[in-house]
């Protein structure tokens, strides 16, 4: 039985309400602060000191006890250095993702279960647990239980997408008490509890270590500029220079005068250190059905174990949490999709879905262009 739960608080309103809500069941409720980033060592300006601020004052609020947990260099090892070496290969790496399958889901949960000892873990996250949003349908032989991440109420705010890399088993002690609500109404409970402050609070969007600061200038802090060629995939002409392919990503567009169309990066190559582009925001080289990821994070035993019998799977693809889902075909190591989608992009995740639950992810290795399946059909006929 659920008695005593650790709520990570970000110092944020989602995170807060969600202790609320614990605590209001009669549950027995700390909160945890984890420091992943240290700001001290960073030029530009950090909201890490204001956050704990924050989560220090909402606990004061709802009187219970914050302690904090220092992620620093294991945050940097296992988030911060891959997500450079990705950018130096040409893959454009989710941070975010990373985080909560190395620290949030794995440190932190461990240090919540094993050494404080409590019973459960909750996250503001806006997601659903097919176990309950407060774990009330737990099974009493947990490692049999098929736990499934549900797609929450608020399909805008949904979260599925950065918790699609976490380990199965996590779930299994895991409380998601926002997953009923919408992101008003967790403002309104706010406010009626006293929270206005939160509720108010500007919410933090993009790579927490970059800030409001422009990406090409913070890069440029970690890495090195290795200038080289853009060049064009249909005249193989160089067009213009750069200075180092991990400053560009896939579908960016490349500001390149005197020619008649705005180029696009459709594809990098590290070892040459050259960027192709392709003229025109629809080109065919910046689209793909055909999609190669590498190991699959399963978050449903059914459906893996479909894949396993039948070597297919119907299901719905994302690759970009704001975009909507496309109906795709997942088989081992691939994806086909029903229709076209632009930019993806290697390094990135695709994240399947069916129409409830998040089915789990897989790193996306390579997409084909179809301007190279539309090259091979003209050679065969």
């Amino acid at each position: 039985m659920i008695r005593r739960v650790v709520v990570g608080m970000s110092g944020g309103v989602d995170s807060a309400v969600s202790a609320h809500l614990l605590k209001e069941r009669g549950l027995n409720v700390l909160g945890v602060f984890m420091r992943n980033w240290d700001e001290h060592d960073e030029i530009g300006r950090c909201t890490g000191e204001q956050d704990l601020k924050d989560a220090e004052w909402a606990c004061r609020q709802l009187q219970i006890e914050l302690r904090q947990v220092n992620y620093v260099k294991q945050y940097w090892t296992a988030v911060f250095s891959q997500f450079l070496d990705d950018y130096q290969q040409g893959l454009t790496p989710n941070p975010d993702i990373l985080c909560n399958k190395h620290i949030k889901f794995d440190l932190f949960h461990r240090h919540a279960l094993d050494t404080l000892q409590y019973d459960a873990v909750a996250t503001g996250h806006y997601a659903r647990n097919s176990l309950g949003d407060y774990l009330e349908h737990r099974s009493t032989d947990q490692q049999k239980a098929d736990v499934r991440l549900l797609i929450p109420a608020d399909t805008f705010k949904d979260q599925t997408f950065f918790l699609a890399g976490i380990p199965q088993t996590a779930l299994q002690f895991t409380m998601f008490p926002l997953g009923g609500l919408l992101k008003t109404e967790v403002k309104q409970l706010a406010r009626r509890i006293g929270l206005q402050r939160l509720a108010v609070k500007r919410e933090s969007t993009g790579i927490c270590f970059v800030g409001k600061r422009d990406f090409k200038a913070f890069i440029r802090e970690y890495i090195s500029c290795k200038p080289g060629h853009f060049v064009d995939v249909d005249s193989g002409e160089v067009v213009g220079n750069h200075e180092g392919i991990h400053q560009w990503t896939v579908g960016q567009r490349c500001r390149l005068s005197s020619y008649l169309q705005p180029y696009f990066v459709a594809r990098k190559d590290a070892a040459s250190n050259t960027i192709f582009v392709a003229a025109g925001h629809d080109h065919p080289a910046l689209h793909s059905i055909r999609i190669r990821i590498g190991d699959f994070n399963w978050l449903c035993n059914r459906a893996r174990q479909q894949l396993a019998t039948s070597g297919s799977l119907r299901c719905r693809f994302r690759f970009q949490h704001t975009k909507p889902v496309v109906e795709c075909w997942l088989r081992p190591f691939e994806v086909l999709l029903d229709a076209p989608l632009r930019a993806i992009t290697p390094g990135q995740y695709a994240v399947f879905y069916d129409d409830v639950a998040c089915l789990g992810s897989a790193r996306i290795l390579c997409a084909e262009p179809l301007q190279q399946m539309e090259q091979q059909a003209a050679l065969e006929s």
